[in-house]
């Protein structure tokens, strides 16, 4: 059975047993991880998803947290008095060695999930954050014209997190966040 999964924004088909190098995941030498983006999975018959399979999960093992080969950068301009510059890199990768490939149940098998270094999973969860926050009696500061989502933030780690209570901050004297008039204002129509 073979599978078809996407990390670090590449695609890699796998088997049992393969051992994969892959952008850096944020897991030490030893621990077991799982890969919930699987695109296709084949074997006796084969499954496309649209564009992921659900239930579907690569698990692997990390064997070690290398480096690849370094890669040269060379710009030189032509002509008299020119310039040369020299950059070298060698990107962080994480060594792995596939064990296993569910089909399906992957939400019951307790690895947990494979995060890359760099990843956007904290966002993420602070977006899982912002509507239970909603539900716990705030209003959606963002539907007043000027307020985006950092603004929102701000006024929220300030203590105003309903138009009421934007409604009855002095703009003028307020200290914590820069409060536009026009915000208050709509906030006392939004409050109505």
């Amino acid at each position: 059975m073979f599978a078809v999964l996407k990390t670090g924004g590449k695609q890699y088909k796998v088997q049992a047993g393969d051992v994969l190098r892959v952008e850096k995941l944020a897991a030490d030498a030893g621990e077991k991880v799982q890969f919930n983006d699987i695109l296709m999975l084949g074997g006796d018959s084969v499954v496309v998803g649209a564009p992921l399979i659900d239930g579907a999960a690569v698990q692997a093992e990390v064997i070690d947290q290398i480096k690849g080969e370094k890669v040269i950068h060379f710009v030189k301009r032509r002509r008299k008095h020119s310039s040369k510059r020299t950059k070298g890199h060698r990107q962080q990768l994480t060594l792995l060695r596939v064990t296993d490939i569910l089909a399906e149940g992957a939400g019951n098998s307790g690895v947990k999930s494979a995060v890359g270094a760099g990843s956007v999973a904290a966002p993420a969860t602070a977006a899982a954050a912002a509507p239970a926050a909603a539900a716990a009696g705030s209003d959606d500061l963002t539907a007043i014209n000027g307020v985006g989502p950092a603004a929102a933030k701000k006024l929220n780690d300030a203590g105003i997190s309903t138009f009421a209570q934007l409604a009855a901050v002095d703009a003028a004297s307020f200290d914590a966040v820069k409060v536009k008039p026009e915000w208050v204002e709509q906030a006392k129509e939004l409050a109505n």
